[in-house]
């Protein structure tokens, strides 16, 4: 009726589909899930069954934290603005709000930060504190995307 080989093909699909179900993800990660293109859920650190075809991976989001460097023109068309260098320290605290954001979240912390600095006072004024005010704002923006700004070391040079 069914020939060995076909017989030996198709239980080396049943595995392969097996192998490609199974995901393992690391500790300080977690892992947004689809099905069926719409949100199904977050996958955090273990060993977890996915079900090939109908859910897949769609971000793989370090919950440990990430580094932005920033060396840019507060007006990138005037050459007499301060340039804005140093760094800012975020992380993710809630995976499935950031999910939305994760792809462009560097540049969406860029031009927060350009609002933040606009309205923190002038470089004159105390480095530290004016650091402090750009986190508060920033945070306030950023919250509900649920990303969290956890440092801010920032300086404007002529």
């Amino acid at each position: 009726m069914f020939s060995a080989l076909t017989i030996l093909v198709f239980l080396m699909l049943v595995a392969l589909v097996g192998l490609l179900s199974i995901k393992r993800i690391p500790e300080g990660q977690v892992y947004t899930l689809r099905r069926l293109g719409k949100p199904a859920g977050t996958l955090t650190a273990g060993t977890h069954l996915v079900v090939p075809l109908v859910e897949r991976i769609a971000h793989k989001i370090s919950i440990t934290g990430y580094t932005l460097a920033v060396d840019e023109r507060l007006e990138p068309d005037s050459a007499s603005t301060p340039t804005l260098r140093g760094r800012v320290w975020w992380q993710v605290l809630d995976p499935e709000r950031a999910d939305s954001v994760i792809d462009r979240a560097d540049d969406l912390i860029r031009g927060r930060l350009r609002e933040a600095v606009s309205h923190s006072g002038g470089p004159d004024q105390d480095l530290r504190s004016r650091n402090q005010r750009i986190k508060q704002t920033l945070n306030g923006s950023l919250r509900e995307r649920g990303v969290l700004v956890t440092r801010v070391e920032l300086d404007l040079a002529a």
